[in-house]
């Protein structure tokens, strides 16, 4: 009765690692300015509010979904926050890859860690956005994996959210940037797995003051946050753009192609990762709710 599960597993590691290739450098960075604060945990606000007194400089990093999300983030901060922006994720990669001591058996070159680019960008935020590398892909897992030890599996990752935590505050000193772990959408395979996840995120950001942005919530249905669908009701934004409601005349949009049920790019997935190439209502739904946390995490 497992193998099915365990195929599924695999099947996931392949599209997640297969969205491009780990080892290629990150998109082009824009340029970022120092100066960061922290204050206390907070839930995203259910409407924009007031724009920062300042533009902030963020710094995006994560795996394939914010390969693919990454240049739309950018695109919604500097529109709407007239934020600095610096964008470094790489697919394949999970919480470890980003932690210092770990050049050697990681998918994320020195230069790119978490607190190698706090000290060089000084950003006011640090976005985090992992769906959570359950399969071993990259070396730094150590061969944990989800299907083989789920107990093991969650410890790692929340050791490895409190080291992250820690190196980023470290690499900050006085000018700490704020921390916005971003929530994932349905697991199709997994959702028990994803839930606990997002759960991790929560206990990490009340430990040490940052922000949840609740993105995945974005991509479920109003009957159920773990509930995953490929298509969901369109909104009054997407209805208002052409190409952002996909089925208008059935009132819907898509959030997943039929060949790959983890991804919100509406294109096909490539041999070398890339941001996305078309407008996929997906990604527009997450970096939104994105944009309104850090609205709130840089005021």
């Amino acid at each position: 009765m497992r193998k099915p599960w365990v195929v599924g597993v695999l099947l996931a590691g392949m599209l997640l690692g297969g969205c491009g290739d780990p080892a290629s450098a990150p998109g082009e960075p824009a340029p970022a300015a120092p100066r960061a604060s922290a204050t206390t945990h907070q839930r995203a606000p259910a409407s924009p509010g007031p724009a920062p007194r300042r533009a902030p400089t963020v710094l995006y990093l994560g795996d394939s979904l914010a390969m693919e999300g990454q240049k739309v983030l950018g695109q919604e901060l500097r529109r709407d926050l007239r934020a600095k922006y610096t964008g470094a994720p790489y697919s394949g990669t999970t919480l470890c890859d980003y932690l210092e001591g770990t050049a050697d058996r990681s998918l994320v070159p020195a230069s790119d860690k978490a607190a190698a680019l706090v000290r060089r960008l000084r950003p006011d935020v640090v976005v985090l956005q992992f769906w959570g590398n359950s399969w071993g892909y990259t070396p730094c897992m150590d061969g944990i994996t989800y299907d083989e030890s789920p107990a093991r599996y969650f410890r790692r990752y929340d050791a490895d959210a409190r080291r992250l935590t820690e190196q980023i505050t470290a690499a900050g000193g006085t000018g700490r940037p704020r921390i916005v772990w971003v929530s994932q959408g349905p697991d199709p395979i997994t959702p028990d797995r994803v839930r606990r996840v997002n759960a991790l995120y929560e206990k990490r950001a009340a430990a040490s003051g940052d922000l949840v942005a609740d993105a995945g919530k974005a991509v479920s249905p109003a009957t159920g946050r773990y509930t995953w669908t490929q298509y969901l009701p369109c909104t009054a934004h997407e209805r208002a753009r052409p190409g952002l409601c996909t089925q208008p005349g059935r009132d819907r949009t898509a959030l997943h192609r039929d060949d790959d049920h983890l991804h919100f790019c509406l294109a096909p997935t490539t041999t070398r990762p890339k941001p996305c190439p078309v407008r996929s209502p997906g990604i527009l739904r997450i970096t939104r709710e994105v944009v309104k946390t850090i609205r709130q995490a840089a005021r």
